[in-house]
């Protein structure tokens, strides 16, 4: 694939991305069964489509992960939104890993500003393990998942290492996310 074919189709996966992102948030949920219904409408599709969806919004960062993570866990109860999460999201993870591996430092600037690059640039040199601090990160809320996972492709990290940063580090913060809003009914 060419450069300007790259370019197109990257293009368009953010394009298609927003509206489909703006379609969900667009639709008026006024109660926690607006969403479970809406959800319902997937019919057995739906657990798929949550976790398509999270593993996309990890590859295409346009939410924060946690709103896909309370609204699975909202929509399909703390076990099966658990599970659609971090299955999604792991996947993205992984996904996102191999992706800046492959096209380097373009795809990381095209997916997060040099400004981030360089801010979280500077913090990583100053750990003394990217592996532990790697870890730690995907354990704790708020940190910038996303992208440090393509950072991640970006450093001589062996794939299996980070696959198994990514199994071990992500499911506690889902969990904890699962739970909270699994609970709201």
């Amino acid at each position: 694939m060419g450069k300007r074919m790259k370019a197109w189709f990257i293009l368009g996966v953010i394009v298609i991305s927003v509206i489909l992102t703006k379609q969900l948030l667009g639709q008026r949920f006024t109660s926690v069964e607006d969403l479970q219904n809406y959800m319902k409408g997937f019919g057995i599709a739906a657990p798929l489509i949550l976790t398509a969806f999270q593993a996309f919004q990890v590859v295409v960062p346009v939410l924060p992960g946690y709103l896909g993570c309370a609204a699975g866990a909202v929509a399909f109860g703390s076990v099966t939104g658990f599970l659609c999460n971090y299955i999604g999201i792991c996947l993205g993870s992984v996904i996102a890993y191999f992706l800046a591996k492959k096209y380097g430092m373009r795809i990381v600037l095209m997916m997060f500003s040099e400004r981030q690059y360089e801010k979280w640039s500077r913090r990583i040199e100053k750990s003394r393990s990217y592996d532990r601090f790697l870890f730690i990160a995907m354990l704790l809320p708020l940190f910038p998942d996303d992208f440090l996972c393509y950072f991640s492709g970006l450093m001589k990290m062996n794939s299996k290492k980070f696959i198994w940063i990514i199994i071990l580090g992500k499911p506690w913060c889902i969990l904890a996310y699962s739970l909270v809003f699994g609970l709201i009914k």
